[in-house]
């Protein structure tokens, strides 16, 4: 069945599903991608020519989250937590729960949507409510949540971890508190994701007056695909038999081109197959939302394949994501060719890095047109702000100033050269990793 179903339909990306069909769903289609109408879009970061991807939201869909969910908070026994802790409340840092109506269907924050449905079971244990979680503006947000601080018995928290623990350091900071537990002693228990949460572990220690269990999770817009049931343990463990069918493609030259390509479009790994830990997977998603060989664009990597446990690595193509702004090259390169028509400038060689420490993004920028930085970079934010409504939120809030640096292109190939790839068949790294940056902030520092 499963050789017959990948022959007869070829490995999607959004831009495609969009085309073919999704389109004509959003348009009100009945029985066209999934029985019936399908009544919920989730916004999700943006990609060329549009704002943000519409992911349909099924309620057999919101059937699994919510039966994730459950599942999930069952799995808390096996840590050691105190008595107490089964009395506290969760906090669930998300988006605004107020949804547009579109005619032929509602669309806005997966946690939104979620929170719409959010089963009995749950409700009397989350915060906040509902006259919270409508508000649209961050800041606003975030003033109600700390005014209601005091008031709250918090176990858990859950959401992005820059949200998150900036949202506990300004409790802290109003509040004239040691640590977040003098005023929520409680909690012991972080469910995050959407980015990578190591570099936010200190942030989250400086805030702690004790321990906190940390359990990782991978929720998308597409669905609920897994979660650390242990801090011991590597990785995320797969959610089989919840709605989705999953499919792997190792990512590298047999399988992809040089651009992030899939090769062939039929080819691809089910579980059955002989899988093999430590190597990169593009994932493969069918949903119970009618999404079908439908390519989310995450690279994993297995951790323990008896148990299904794996681990998010990156994208297939190369992003950015401090604070969840979730910055792609497809919108890097589509804001630096805007620019160059709009200011009449060439850019032929460009990277650019993310600062952890401050919270930024350094781009170094190849030109010899003559152009102020200080513009330059603006045009560049502006552009981005426009394409990426992620990144345009972050920007607002806790995303700091981008810095640019203007350089001669003839540098960017002194540098290739350098590191013994120069030539033809050889690209610059657009969107630099940590040991690419450090390579190239001393290549820079020596010359």
């Amino acid at each position: 069945m499963v050789e017959e179903y990948q022959n007869s339909l070829p490995i999607t990306n959004y831009e495609e599903f969009f085309k073919d069909w999704l389109s004509k769903s959003i348009l009100g289609e009945k029985n066209h991608t999934w029985p019936g109408r399908i009544n919920y879009y989730a916004l999700s970061s943006g990609t060329t020519g549009s704002p943000s991807k519409r992911i349909p939201v099924t309620k057999q869909m919101i059937r699994s989250f919510q039966k994730t969910s459950m599942n999930q908070m069952a799995t808390l026994y096996e840590l050691d937590l105190s008595e107490d802790f089964y009395n506290a409340k969760m906090l669930v840092v998300g988006g605004s729960s107020k949804l547009k109506n579109k005619k032929t269907h509602y669309e806005g924050d997966l946690s939104g949507i979620l929170k719409k449905h959010t089963s009995f079971i749950f409700s009397p244990f989350t915060k906040p409510n509902n006259s919270i979680t409508k508000i649209t503006d961050w800041n606003q947000k975030m003033e109600k949540i700390i005014e209601k601080a005091p008031s709250w018995d918090i176990g858990i928290v859950a959401g992005v971890p820059s949200w998150c623990i900036m949202l506990m350091e300004k409790i802290i900071e109003r509040y004239n508190l040691k640590t977040i537990h003098d005023i929520w002693p409680n909690f012991e228990v972080y469910l995050h994701g959407g980015v990578f949460m190591k570099p936010y572990i200190s942030r989250l220690e400086k805030v702690s007056g004790k321990k906190v269990y940390l359990l990782d999770t991978y929720l998308a817009s597409e669905g609920y695909f897994g979660y650390q049931k242990s801090p011991e343990s590597d990785g995320m463990q797969l959610l089989l038999e919840n709605g989705i069918f999953f499919e792997f493609i190792p990512f590298n030259s047999e399988f992809f081109d040089e651009e992030g390509n899939v090769r062939d479009k039929h080819l691809a790994f089910s579980l059955n197959h002989q899988l093999t830990v430590g190597i990169d997977y593009a994932l493969v998603l069918s949903t119970n939302a009618g999404l079908w060989r439908y390519m989310i664009g995450d690279l994993v990597q297995f951790t323990n394949l008896d148990n299904h446990e794996i681990k998010i690595t990156g994208r297939i193509k190369q992003y950015l994501s401090l604070s969840g702004e979730h910055l792609s090259l497809d919108n890097i390169n589509s804001a630096i060719s805007l620019v160059c028509e709009k200011l009449a400038i060439e850019i032929p060689e460009f990277c650019i890095y993310a600062d952890v420490e401050k919270q930024r993004h350094n781009w170094y920028i190849g030109t010899s047109s003559a152009i102020d930085g200080k513009q330059l970079m603006k045009e560049i934010d502006d552009q981005i702000s426009r394409l990426n409504d992620d990144y345009h939120t972050c920007r607002k809030n806790n995303l700091n100033d981008p810095v640019i640096h203007v350089l001669e292109p003839n540098v960017f190939y002194s540098f290739m050269d350098k590191i013994g790839k120069a030539g033809s068949q050889n690209k610059f790294p657009r969107v630099l990793n940590n040991q690419q940056a450090e390579k190239w902030l001393k290549f820079l520092n020596e010359k």
